[in-house]
């Protein structure tokens, strides 16, 4: 970028919110992954009408440009990786727009963070399910880019299940608006779809429309204790296909427990193989205690030893603390995190964690494994020295061999944390060169000269 292009920047947005002073390009060249990509501009536009006239002058003048929320993503999407143009838009552009009440959607504009939102309608007795791990600072805007999931997942969908309709601006400055807020539509090409989880490489969006429901009267967790983690993996599935469909069902392997109670001393039972955590709701008292006593008689079937029922919220608390806490917990079994999000169909799920301990002993790297299993969703951390060459090599072959293994069960790299560049690489094993073809067309078609969020999905 040249001097004339952070003047002209600058001209639309306000001298105010357009830097490319060191302070700000090192603000925004980072996100959770770790990497560093500098930008050579930060732009913080104020409204839709600005995006657009960004879009099109980085267009005319072959900026790249890579648009951005709170930069919570684990695989690079929000990195500048050729420079150009951040569009930040959690500064101005993070409004609830409406609740409407009688048809039960929010408006929202893609900075706001998906916490505020639950917040705010439930505060009215609605209630918006989907809530990634990152829910108390990640942006609506960077869950839709991203279809981000959730602990909820399982009972309730992800991010795609709640969007209705999309504002957004092409890469020339049109603006287009994509679905509906009614129920029902199947008028043209379902471009509001094409847009979830296109990680900013489509177009930036705008406007969200996402659906509401009500807010169920009542929730109960529990906790069951495994021998083995075969057996908690066979006791997901085999609950799920007996007709009870919790809101979540989590899993932490003994690694994981053993982690969190090395942590926090919270007195976790670190002979297991597994434990489970799990919700249900509903509105009625009695149909909370039919789903926790068909859990609870499932999780004995196979095997568990033992079955733990929160009565309060914070017996509540206190079972999901581990599965909450695993993440920054697992950091003693090494200084770097190569953290995947595969997921494979829920029945194959023992045999997936059976393949993964084989990896770990194969590669001598410890895999410690948590994660949604109640929608086959499991987090492999392969945890090495990020100071020893070495290490970090064997580390990429051990995760290189779980995505081929996560590929051969009919399962999919990447649950909820999108692809970016980390697992660009990877897309080969996942996909036929017919159809990299296709997504590389509709990339075209969207975006002939590759400014937005160039080089992320292996595009």
């Amino acid at each position: 970028m040249t001097e004339q292009n952070i003047l002209d920047l600058q001209k639309i947005v306000g001298n105010e919110d357009c830097y490319s002073d060191k302070a700000h390009l090192t603000a925004y060249c980072y996100d959770a992954t770790k990497d560093r990509k500098y930008p050579e501009c930060v732009v913080f536009p104020h409204n839709e009408e600005e995006v657009s006239k960004v879009l099109k002058y980085c267009n005319t003048h072959k900026i790249p440009i890579v648009p951005r929320g709170a930069g919570s993503g684990f695989t690079g999407g929000a990195l500048a990786i050729e420079g150009g143009v951040v569009l930040a838009l959690e500064k101005h552009m993070n409004k609830i727009l409406e609740i409407d009440m009688e048809n039960m959607v929010a408006r929202v504009q893609p900075g706001v963070v998906n916490m505020q939102l639950q917040k705010a309608v439930e505060a009215v007795g609605l209630f918006y399910p989907p809530d990634p791990a990152s829910e108390h600072y990640s942006t609506l805007g960077g869950n839709v880019s991203e279809n981000a999931g959730g602990m909820r997942a399982a009972k309730y969908g992800i991010t795609k299940d709640f969007v209705m309709a999309l504002r957004a601006v092409l890469p020339n400055g049109d603006i287009i608006c994509a679905g509906k807020k009614t129920i029902k539509d199947v008028a043209g090409y379902n471009i509001a779809g094409i847009l979830i989880a296109s990680e900013g490489t489509l177009a930036v969006i705008t406007e969200i429309t996402l659906k509401l429901l009500s807010k169920p009267k009542h929730k109960q967790s529990a906790m069951g204790i495994f021998p083995s983690i075969q057996a908690a993996m066979n006791a997901v599935y085999k609950t799920m296909a007996s007709g009870i469909t919790p809101v979540a069902m989590e899993f932490l392997d003994n690694l994981s427990i053993k982690a969190v109670e090395e942590k926090f001393h919270k007195g976790l039972p670190t002979d297991a193989g597994a434990i489970l955590i799990t919700e249900v709701d509903g509105n009625l008292p009695e149909e909370i205690a039919y789903q926790i006593t068909k859990i609870e008689e499932k999780f004995y079937e196979n095997g568990a030893t033992q079955f733990i029922k929160a009565t309060n919220e914070q017996e509540a608390a206190d079972l999901w603390f581990a599965r909450k806490n695993a993440s920054p917990s697992i950091t003693i079994y090494g200084s770097k995190k190569l953290n995947e999000d595969i997921t494979v169909p829920r029945s194959k799920l023992p045999e997936l964690l059976e393949k993964i301990q084989q990896v770990s002993q194969k590669y001598g790297v410890v895999i410690p494994c948590f994660g949604h299993t109640g929608d086959g969703n499991v987090h492999t951390n392969v945890m090495v020295d990020g100071s020893n060459p070495e290490e970090l090599k064997k580390g990429h072959k051990a995760i290189e061999e779980i995505f081929k293994i996560t590929i051969d069960l009919g399962g999919t790299l990447s649950g909820e944390h999108g692809i970016g560049i980390s697992k660009a690489p990877f897309m080969n094993l996942a996909f036929t060169q017919e159809e990299m073809n296709l997504f590389r067309s509709i990339k075209k078609a969207f975006d002939p000269n590759n400014i937005l969020n160039p080089g992320k999905m292996a595009l």
